[in-house]
């Protein structure tokens, strides 16, 4: 072909395109008038969609192709090619879809399907439901009510929550929204087929006191009580607050939420020193997103190495270099011992100056309402493989929720968004009967300036980190090892091969 198939525009496919040359290159990215199209072979079959995620607008010629789906090489959205639609989170807004024309040695892409010609098959559900409850409103709750509805549940969805704001996409808030390169308008979560607003009775600013499993009942503070048929609880974490003299500075924020966010934005035009407690995924997002606002950025955390216990350290030196690169200066092996209008004091004697404190040293499970209503608890909200709690009609996901993990063959507890949503849209197939099994792979990224780590799996302990590639190349890939199994990988630009190792732990054995 003449056309590089990895161009923004390509081919012309209503003009067609040679099955050969299709059939050579597996997919080839082009356009039917002004729209851009992804033709893909797959199982012998071939297929026409849209060429971008609904996600993040990647590009999905990047992605990989098995089994009737497409997979999103950035955040391992999952589509179903036949009908387009968003099989797994984070993606929830379908693909559009086109016809497939053949003629001698060509196919030809001229007509576009109908929304209504690939409206997802409804679940078989329990038709006696009418209420069901959610507390919490954010991914799991959103992705649980987006789902309820996608598959048909006609009754009432009430949404309980004491955040001021309906579900936003936390990820973006230490990212791109903080770095001031996201507006505002892209944060709510909702796609043109679903609106939480009309949707959902949601109850915002509202904090749920007391759940009562024997009378399906909840009790707001205000001392309003909603009945449910089934209730999900994705009440999620909150940070971790120091307890150190000055904590309580208006100058100190966590980050969590997104009037958290706001509060921090709105202190950068009068702030040029920040100091970052802690060098988790959110401590160093933030440490980077500062830097990017034109700030001093010092990093003050007790372990030496940042994201070593998670990562390891052969990213955590590569991560700690990165930043150093960009200007931020750490402090480890140290901690802070008390904060002032202008100044932090360190255990080590040092002390900083800084305008702003950002608190990123962890967060814990809101665990308040669960621990009241009996529920077995284990470091979190203990469920079963359908994500149901000890309470018959009780279903947690998110942050809170402990698992029989398939993969790892442990129960374990992640604080992870892509997990959240993927919990939230299983936990809603249960609420309508359907007792499907999670068995989703874990799966984050962590953006720290111009480079992206993917890691999928899960793993708590280790005792072999193989490493392919270069890290300091940015081209690599790591697989950590617990008694010769594969328990996750770790990534830097190997988009394809983070998708099969996620594809492969899928497949493994219990």
């Amino acid at each position: 072909m003449s056309e590089d198939p990895q161009s923004p525009i390509g081919p012309d496919f209503s003009q067609g395109v040679a099955l050969a040359d299709l059939a050579a290159a597996g997919k080839i990215s082009g356009r039917v008038g002004e729209e851009e199209v992804l033709v893909v072979v797959c199982d012998e079959k071939i297929f026409a969609v849209g060429a971008h995620c609904t996600h993040y607008h990647a590009p999905l010629i990047d992605g990989l192709a098995e089994d009737g789906v497409l997979r999103c090489p950035w955040h391992h959205a999952l589509f179903d090619l036949a009908t387009g639609e968003a099989l797994h989170a984070p993606a929830f807004a379908p693909l559009a879809c086109w016809e497939i024309e053949r003629e001698g040695d060509k196919v030809f892409v001229r007509k576009r399907l109908k929304s209504s010609a690939r409206a997802p098959k409804v679940e078989p559900f329990e038709t006696s439901l009418e209420n069901i409850v959610i507390i919490g409103a954010g991914a799991a709750a959103f992705a649980a009510a987006e789902q309820l509805r996608r598959k048909g549940y006609g009754g009432k969805i009430v949404m309980v929550s004491d955040d001021a704001d309906p579900p936003v996409d936390r990820p973006n808030l230490s990212k791109d929204y903080l770095a001031g390169n996201a507006p505002e308008e892209w944060l709510p979560l909702g796609t043109d087929e679903f609106d939480l607003e009309r949707e959902v009775d949601l109850h915002l600013g509202a904090r749920a006191t007391q759940l009562d499993p024997d009378k399906r009942t909840v009790t707001l503070a205000d001392g309003t009580t909603l009945a449910y048929d089934r209730l999900l609880l994705a009440t999620g974490a909150e940070p971790i607050r120091l307890s150190i003299p000055g904590a309580d500075l208006p100058h100190v924020r966590t980050l969590r939420s997104l009037m958290d966010c706001r509060a921090i934005i709105e202190r950068l035009p009068t702030a040029s020193r920040a100091v970052v407690l802690g060098a988790s995924f959110i401590g160093l997002e933030v440490a980077a997103s500062l830097r990017a606002r034109g700030l001093d950025v010092h990093v003050v955390a007790p372990e030496k190495r940042p994201m070593e216990r998670v990562l390891g350290p052969q990213i955590g030196d590569f991560v700690r270099s990165l930043h150093e690169r960009h200007g931020v200066v750490f402090h480890l092996d140290d901690v802070a011992t008390g904060v002032t209008e202008r100044q932090v004091a360190l255990r080590s004697g040092s002390v900083l100056d800084a305008d702003l404190v950002v608190c990123g040293v962890g967060v814990r499970p809101r665990l308040t309402l669960a621990e009241a209503a009996g529920l077995v608890l284990d470091r979190g909200v203990v469920v079963d493989a359908f994500l149901e709690t000890s309470a018959p009609g009780v279903f947690a996901a998110g942050d809170i929720a402990r698992w029989p993990d398939p993969h790892s063959g442990k129960n374990i507890r992640v604080e992870h968004w892509n997990v959240a949503e993927r919990q939230g849209q299983i936990a809603a197939l249960n609420m309508l009967g359907a007792r499907r099994v999670f068995t989703a792979v874990p799966f984050f990224w962590s953006q720290h300036y111009d480079v992206v780590i993917n890691y999928v799996g899960h793993a708590e302990a280790w005792d072999e980190i193989e490493v392919d590639g270069d890290i300091a190349s940015r081209d690599c890939l790591l697989t950590y090892k617990e008694n010769g199994r594969v328990m996750a990988v770790a990534s830097i630009f190997r988009d394809i091969d983070s998708l099969r190792a996620e594809i492969a732990m899928e497949r493994m054995p219990a």
